[in-house]
């Protein structure tokens, strides 16, 4: 479980001394619920996140346990470093939005044709609530020839979750090579 402290100041000042000795700036916050403005040690929370498997997570905040979703979060544009980050509060029965990976197994055979294999959506974003949200979305690309695509329409969702993009828009594809 990923542990954090509570920041009981939010003054430029503060975030920059938290920065400067490895914290990662963070706020959390849940519909009807007030926000948390909280820091993470950074090197634990991008090991955290790189090895967990569950859209949902734990972390400990102030002897309270929380199960949040990443939200957003943002970069230093030059080094890249990690400056903050969004969580919200997975609450259970509200429906709400997130986003799903797609994960794809095989090969497709238009590689053989010269093709090339395109992601379109790595994610899709979904609506629903927290205990029907699905992991990942399994898509088989063994069958997809030179300029074959598989459609948002093409995949079934779970009940009670709801994709709002238009069903007309590709996920992955093979396009052939110029």
């Amino acid at each position: 479980m990923l542990e954090g402290i509570v920041r009981d100041s939010i003054t430029k000042q503060n975030v920059k001394k938290l920065r400067n000795d490895g914290y990662l700036i963070a706020n959390i916050y849940g519909k009807g619920l007030a926000n948390i403005s909280a820091a993470f040690n950074t090197n634990e929370f991008i090991k955290f996140l790189k090895s967990k498997t569950t859209i949902a997570f734990d972390v400990k905040i102030a002897n309270d346990v929380l199960k949040v979703v990443v939200k957003e979060y943002q970069k230093h544009p030059v080094t890249s470093d990690l400056l903050h980050v969004d969580l919200m509060i997975a609450q259970e029965s509200v429906r709400t939005k997130y986003l799903v990976p797609v994960v794809t197994k095989g090969t497709p055979k238009g590689l053989k044709n010269k093709g090339l294999f395109i992601f379109h959506k790595k994610r899709l974003p979904v609506k629903c609530k927290i205990e029907d949200l699905p992991e990942s979305f399994n898509l088989e690309i063994d069958n997809l020839d030179t300029g074959d695509s598989i459609l948002i329409r093409d995949i079934t969702m779970p009940k009670n979750v709801e994709c709002f993009l238009d069903p007309r828009v590709p996920i992955v594809g093979v396009i052939k090579a110029k």
